[in-house]
């Protein structure tokens, strides 16, 4: 299991160079017309878009660990445990309404613009974290919890020193779903004022050009690649030896 770990963080860097590498090829060997250019242009289109991209990913994902990890750790706990089904009612709603629709109704209430999506985003992926936090927390032994206790550790000690390392690994299973659902999402920001790489897709479609379309699709694909690549590092660096 855990060699075959090491070798899909061995591989994806290489997908990742193969496909900016077809990219490439793709778009020097193509037969552009001016609207090919000027979609693909880098410094005035691509690279302010892709900096929207992961400029809405890292916000959004910071906002929804910061709610989402500290509710599901709350709602594991005795006294708060009642409020467990309510908070998942609401968590789930956000994923049930489409993707769109959540943005419409945040483009309602709070206007244009990035943080307008960030928002959204951050609503849409905070029920795999909740989840997966309470999850991770409730399967812990109880005898491993109990033999804290009875070395003299407070509920708090427990919780920091044995329950939440043991939970770690789905915590963190949760997050980077989490991180690759907000990656692709992202692409309808463009239709709030967001920015992002959907624009590039959006040109695409709207002057039927293959070559801008494709582009577009690929390098959020790539980002997407980039990104759970990344989570899979951290997740790797912060998971407790010997699990």
């Amino acid at each position: 299991m855990r060699l075959r770990s090491n070798l899909a963080l061995l591989v994806t860097p290489l997908l990742i160079s193969l496909g900016a590498l077809a990219l490439w090829v793709n778009y020097q060997r193509a037969d552009k017309i001016f609207q090919d250019r000027r979609a693909l242009d880098w410094s005035r289109n691509l690279r302010p878009q892709l900096e929207q991209h992961l400029s809405i990913t890292f916000w959004a994902t910071a906002f929804t660990v910061l709610i989402a990890v500290p509710l599901g750790i709350v709602l594991t706990r005795p006294r708060y445990r009642r409020f467990g089904g309510p908070v998942l009612a609401v968590a789930t709603s956000g994923q049930a309404i489409p993707a769109f629709g959540l943005l419409v109704l945040a483009f309602a209430w709070l206007g244009r613009g990035q943080w307008t999506t960030i928002w959204a985003l951050t609503l849409f992926t905070l029920l795999p974290v909740i989840r997966n936090t309470m999850v991770g927390l409730d399967q812990v032994d109880s005898a491993v919890i109990e033999a804290g206790r009875g070395m003299g550790l407070t509920r708090r000690h427990v919780l920091r020193q044995i329950e939440i390392p043991l939970a770690v690994p789905v915590i963190l299973a949760g997050i980077r779903t989490a991180l690759v659902i907000t990656v692709g999402m992202a692409t309808l920001a463009f239709l709030i004022g967001g920015g992002g790489l959907g624009a590039t897709i959006n040109a695409g479609i709207g002057l039927s050009r293959d070559l801008v379309l494709v582009t577009g699709a690929g390098l959020t694909a790539l980002v997407a690649l980039s990104v759970d690549w990344l989570a899979a590092l951290i997740e790797k660096a912060l998971r407790p030896r010997g699990l």
